[in-house]
């Protein structure tokens, strides 16, 4: 071996150390790794920052954007409750949660499609009386699942289409991945839904997951408009919306007669309701139900800003104290919008406006996101931890999954390429307005996009100094005595092995080019490799670090570190086992 070989050798292994270690966070370790490689001279300076400019870095980044919109329309929740309003029984309840979520990995960002349904979950459990550890793992599974079966669908995809257009001057299509991806996913979710048992029951510690991030019940009035889809339904129809999570305190008809909200009461034009319950749970009631937040005035030139709703208690010096908002004229003294109150311990069953408020109690406040933070100074509130509080807010609805549609054909199509195609797509839920400016960059995962752009010339470093071709003759030596199914069975149980001690990506940046060497010296085509790669980084299953969608289900769901290889484990062994014939008929070798 030689020294630049040896050297670049060094640096792989320090990193995946550092990330062991885990006492830095996986973009600084990137960024040291590349500083430590430009310093011995594994990498040279001119192409030091070309990740940044990277079709891999601009894909992920977009399909993040995209994700996002998606989770914001609450499209799936509407979905839902109109295809399967009384799914009954945790086995069928899991199963539609997991095949959906396998299906909507395929288009948007794993993580992005487990984020839209984990609040759906929560409400299945609490319908059935469960603990919602039974669906989550089953789920972030099923998304890693889902993620197989398009170009798109996960980092590991993007990534290694990278990789052949450059041994092989033609990348992978969009649906290159589906074949094989298909059949994991077919497998893999027949296999959740059928043995979701090995799994312990676990409870979140700490409580509800609404306890968990200090959610409070709040009070806030909406009116029933003329495009309501609950007008002339009855109060237990409008309560359905909300999945049990908040109730109608009171009803206000001709704006004088109060009425007790009984199930059977039909709800007619221009009522006004009272509703209390936790913010989501108001979010969901109020869209869905398409009723009119009574307190969110907007003017001609808020339109033409960006209106942000925010939480914040009120201090011990505001002048709001034992006032109403009604008597301090809110909106028209300050240009603020009261959408709701929260006062601990007590139920408030005035109108919003006649609520006279105290101190410590919690509102929702609506205003100009540039002048906001001085009125809550002028009115003495303390802003709470940012949290994001959807309730006022415009719905796009149907608009971003058209968006998707959109992008997902002009790649189909061979029209766009995916990173024009998925870069249009982002500015285009910008455009549109689904996702507000303010919130784009919050959108966006920057460590992932920074350690992207920074392991790119790192990895780089292993093929140009020739340190793939000695892995790859290493391996060559054991694949000789392995038969063609042994030689890519060994591959894809690198490539899982290697996973959880790096990003999935990073698995793949370092992977696939020892991949397509140890073909090449073998004798064999490189696409099954490749793929068996691409599918290796994409599948750990037996630890929450491995990739965000197990660690983003380990807190609500309660799991321990040891919960995951109990379902995870027979799990990685059937995808070994329907991988390697599946990459061998799609994919020839020879």
């Amino acid at each position: 071996m030689t020294v630049p070989q040896v050297l670049s050798f060094a640096v792989i292994v320090a990193m995946m150390a550092a990330l062991v270690w885990g006492r830095y966070r996986y973009d600084l370790v990137a960024a040291a790794a590349l500083l430590l490689a430009l310093a011995i001279g594994i990498v040279p300076f001119d192409e030091a920052f070309s990740g940044f400019s990277d079709d891999i870095v601009v894909i992920v980044g977009s399909a993040l954007l995209v994700s996002a919109g998606i989770a914001r329309s609450g499209i799936m929740e509407v979905a839902i409750r109109r295809f399967a309003p009384n799914l009954s029984g945790v086995r069928s309840q899991l199963a539609l949660l997991v095949i959906v979520v396998t299906i909507l990995s395929a288009f948007v960002k794993n993580i992005g499609a487990l984020a839209i349904m984990i609040p759906i979950a929560f409400q299945f459990a609490r319908r059935s009386s469960v603990s919602p550890s039974i669906f989550l793992m089953p789920m972030a599974f099923g998304s890693l699942l889902g993620g197989l079966m398009t170009q798109v669908g996960t980092s590991p995809n993007v990534v290694v289409s990278r990789v052949r257009e450059e041994l092989t001057g033609a990348a992978f299509t969009m649906f290159d991945f589906t074949p094989v991806g298909a059949a994991l996913a077919a497998a893999g979710t027949t296999f959740l839904v059928l043995f979701y048992w090995l799994l312990p029951v676990r409870e979140k510690l700490g409580g509800s997951v609404n306890e968990a991030i200090d959610i409070k019940n709040y009070l806030t009035e909406a009116k029933i408009v003329r495009d309501s889809t609950v007008l002339g339904k009855t109060v237990a129809d409008l309560m359905k919306l909300s999945g049990g999570d908040a109730v109608v305190t009171s009803i206000l008809r001709n704006r004088t007669m109060r009425m007790t909200p009984l199930p059977d009461v039909v709800l007619k034009l221009n009522d006004i309701v009272l509703l209390e319950g936790d913010p989501a749970a108001l979010d969901r009631l109020v869209s869905q139900g398409k009723l009119s937040v009574t307190g969110n005035r907007v003017s001609g030139d808020d339109m033409a800003s960006e209106m942000v709703a925010i939480e914040a208690v009120i201090g011990e010096s505001s002048p709001l104290i034992g006032w109403t908002a009604q008597r301090l004229a809110l909106y028209h003294r300050f240009n603020v919008n009261l959408l709701a109150v929260s006062r601990h311990g007590e139920r408030l069953d005035r109108r919003l406006a006649e609520v006279q408020l105290r101190l410590g109690d919690v509102v929702v406040l609506q205003g100009n996101a540039a002048t906001i933070p001085d009125v809550l100074r002028e009115l003495g509130c303390l802003p709470l931890a940012e949290r994001a509080i959807l309730l006022g807010s415009v719905r796009k609805g149907i608009v971003p999954v058209i968006i998707l549609a959109l992008a997902m054909l002009a790649t189909a199509f061979g029209l766009l390429p995916v990173s024009v195609a998925f870069f249009a797509a982002a500015v285009g839920m910008v455009l549109f307005r689904v996702i507000p400016l303010r919130d784009v960059y919050q959108s966006l995962d920057g460590p992932i996009l920074v350690m992207l752009a920074v392991l790119i010339p790192v990895s780089d470093s292993l093929r140009s100094t020739g340190a793939t071709g000695v892995i790859a003759g290493e391996l060559a030596k054991l694949g000789t005595v392995l038969p063609a199914t042994g030689a890519l069975t060994l591959i894809l149980v690198a490539a899982m092995a290697v996973t959880p001690f790096l990003n999935n990506a990073a698995t793949v940046l370092v992977m696939a080019p020892i991949a397509a060497a140890f073909a090449g010296d073998l004798g064999y085509r490189p696409e099954a490799f490749l793929m068996a790669v691409a599918i290796g980084a994409g599948c750990d299953f037996l630890t929450p670090i491995g990739h965000q969608c197990n660690t983003l289900v380990m807190g609500p769901g309660g799991y321990r570190f040891s919960d995951y290889p109990r379902l995870g484990l027979p799990l990685s062994f059937l995808v070994i086992i329907v991988a390697v014939p599946m990459l061998m008929i799609v994919w020839p070798m020879n």
